[in-house]
This record gives structure tokens, C-alpha cells and sequence, in this order.
């Protein structure tokens, strides 16, 4: 197993190769407006100017094939990094002025204290392509959807030297970020649960499967006597201050995970809990069938002093007019939305599976609701 003083031993060569990756000189587009949040804490601004900024765009984690940002960035040819470029500029055709993405832990971690160069080099190529187009992205961090990819090392640390990796992660990541004005913000993670209960080694992920992804993990896998409340504040200062160190400027959030027919602060980690270490909660509902009105009411839960982004949406369990629905009636409470894109209009019209039409059904409503025109 490594070791937690490993960490510690690679630190100085860290700094010197980050540091290096950072002060080559890269064109860059015209600068885009930073975002801050608004004097009230209920919604954003661009900071040049003051005005109103609404978050609306898109999820884009992986393609209409399955995969995973990481596995077809670094590829010439029109699947790879070509398709990027074609999908952020139709984003954009959609109205788009977010896009998140899914960094997955692996790519950017090759050991403890030692960042993968190559990735991180991706990483700002991608960040220049966004500001480019006016784009802003929403990054989240420390992914272990592709359970056969996180490597075994990384799954027998401590709880201690996990954190310590994870926030050396974010301390590469916002080396590299801390000088572009086109992120939105550092999403911690996606989906995190505290476990209340003591958990076998290693079984850091939650072991149910969506398309063959793990989208949720724990950020513990022994409570040791500590309230969940005591262990999510403490691993999001951690991460929190990794960031910090680099980057004092862009928002940091947490994506939460929202259960229908579950209070929200009755959650592990709840709206009240985590929003005094947060800039706005991210929250990621997919509301059910004939239960729109209880999705709204679960979703005022969230108003505790700060902005709301509806961070994950998509008509999953309800039909394209009740996913309207929950979108236009859901603006008196949140202040962002972001739906999910793997495909062109063009594309998915010519497929005639239920998930291409569903998603070309979703299109359409984004781009007729949009709150920007």
C-alpha cells in the first residue's frame, strides 16, 4: 500500500512540474467576464459589469457512445478531439453559456503526489476552447465512474491519505485554472455520500451501476463516532483550501444528490449542512412522473442563503411536458440549469432508439426555454 509520507516525499518535485506546465505561454481567447455571486446570495453576476449571469447549459461526461470525456480527448481524428470542438460550438449554437464536465480521479492522479502532466495540459487546451466560444465550465472533480480504471492503490489508502490525494488533485486543477475567468466553478464532487455505517475496505463507491458507470462515492467508509455532518464540513475545507492555495477567485460547490420522496435535510449531507462551506448548493434532480409538484417542494428545501443551480436534469422519469413543466415553475426558487448533450439535433434525428428521441425531445425544450433570450 503507499503510504501516507509518499505524499509528502513527491511535493517538491510536484510544484516544480506544475509549475513549469502553467508558465508555458498558450494563446488565449479575449477574456471572458469572471462570475461572482450577487450581493443578495440569490443568484450571479459577471463581475465586470454587474450584471445578472443565469447558468444554462449542459452535462457533456461523455458521448452518444458511451465514452468518457478522458477516453477520446487526447485522440486526432473526427471522434476525438475534433468531436470536442464540434460539440462545445453546438452547445453553444443551443444557447449554452455552461458546460460541465466529469474529471475522472485516474486521469489526472498517476500516485500520490505526482499529477499526470499530459492531462492537465488537455485540461487547459480545454479550458482555452471554452473561453474561446464564451463558454464558462462547470468542473467536477475526483471521478470513479469506470470502477475497472481506479487503480488499486488509490482504493487501499486511509481515509487520511485519500483526502490528502484528493486535495492534491485539486491543487493541480487549480494550478492550472486559477488564471482563466472562463470557469464557473469547482464542483468538489459528484454525487458524495457519508456512510453512517462502517464499511468494508476499499468499497469507497456505491456499487450500483448506471450504463456501466459508478456515479457515486463516499467520502468516508467509517464514521469513527463523528456526525455526518462533522466529516462532510471537514473533507470540503480540505479540498476547499487545497484550492485556495492557488485559486481565490472562481466558486466552489458541491454536487448533491436528491432522492424523490427524501427530505433534503434529512439527506447525510443536507442544504443546510454543507451551505456555510459552499458559494452555492448544486443540486441534481430528475423529477418523477405525476410527482412535479412534490419535486418543487423538495427543491424550496434548498433555499438556505445561497444560490441555487439545478446542476442535473433530464425528463429520466417523467415525459418531456412535465420535465416543461418542473423547468419553468422551478425559476422561482433556483437561479441555474444544466441538462445533458452527447449529441447534435442533426445526430440524434437520425437515430430512431428511445434514448436519442428522448434526448432530442430535451433539446428542444432547452432551447425554448431559455432564460438568457
Amino acid at each position: 500500500m503507499v503510504g501516507f509520507m509518499n505524499i509528502s516525499l513527491h511535493r517538491l518535485g510536484t510544484a516544480l512540474l506544475l509549475a513549469c506546465l502553467i508558465s508555458v505561454p498558450t494563446a488565449r481567447a479575449t477574456p471572458v467576464s469572471w462570475i461572482s455571486v450577487n450581493p443578495s446570495k440569490s443568484g450571479f453576476v459577471l463581475s465586470q459589469t454587474g450584471a445578472a449571469f443565469i447558468p444554462w447549459g449542459f452535462n457533456y461526461s461523455r458521448d452518444d457512445r458511451h465514452r468518457l470525456l478522458e477516453d477520446y480527448w487526447n485522440t486526432a481524428g473526427a471522434d476525438g478531439w475534433a468531436k470536442v470542438e464540434r460539440d462545445f460550438r453546438e452547445m453553444k449554437r443551443l444557447g449554452a453559456n455552461v458546460v460541465r464536465i466529469n474529471l475522472q480521479f485516474a486521469s489526472f492522479m498517476e500516485a500520490p503526489g505526482r499529477p499526470n502532466p499530459s492531462s492537465l495540459a488537455r485540461f487547459e487546451k480545454l479550458i482555452d476552447l471554452a473561453e474561446s466560444l464564451h463558454l464558462y465550465l462547470d468542473i467536477t472533480g475526483l471521478g470513479t465512474f469506470r470502477a475497472a480504471a481506479v487503480p488499486s492503490w488509490y482504493n487501499n489508502l486511509s481515509e487520511r491519505e485519500r483526502w490528502a490525494v484528493q486535495a492534491e488533485f485539486w491543487d493541480a486543477i487549480a494550478r492550472v485554472g486559477a488564471n482563466h475567468s472562463g470557469i464557473f466553478a469547482y464542483d468538489l464532487m459528484n454525487e458524495p455520500l457519508v456512510s453512517t455505517e462502517r464499511r468494508a475496505r476499499g468499497e469507497w463507491t456505491l456499487p450500483t451501476e448506471l450504463d456501466g458507470y459508478r456515479y457515486i462515492e463516499y467520502i468516508d467508509i467509517d464514521p469513527a463516532g463523528r456526525s455526518a455532518q462533522d466529516i462532510v464540513r471537514a473533507w470540503v475545507r480540505q479540498m476547499t483550501d487545497a484550492i485556495r492555495r492557488h485559486d481565490t477567485r472562481h466558486l466552489i460547490t458541491l454536487g448533491m444528490i436528491w432522492i424523490d420522496g427524501v427530505e433534503p435535510e434529512k439527506m447525510p449531507i443536507s442544504p443546510s449542512a454543507i451551505a456555510p462551506e459552499v458559494d452555492f448548493l448544486a443540486v441534481h434532480m430528475y423529477p418523477t412522473s405525476k410527482r412535479i409538484d412534490l419535486a418543487l417542494a423538495s427543491l424550496a428545501h434548498y433555499r438556505v442563503g445561497r444560490p441555487i443551480v439545478i446542476e442535473e436534469t433530464f425528463p429520466l422519469h417523467c415525459t418531456p411536458a412535465e420535465y416543461e413543466d418542473f423547468l419553468r415553475r422551478s425559476r422561482a426558487i433556483a437561479s441555474g440549469w444544466l441538462a445533458h448533450f452527447w449529441s447534435s439535433p442533426e445526430e440524434l434525428r437520425q437515430k430512431t432508439d428511445a434514448s436519442s428521441t428522448l434526448m432530442l425531445q430535451s433539446l428542444d425544450v432547452f432551447q425554448r426555454l431559455n432564460p438568457n433570450h
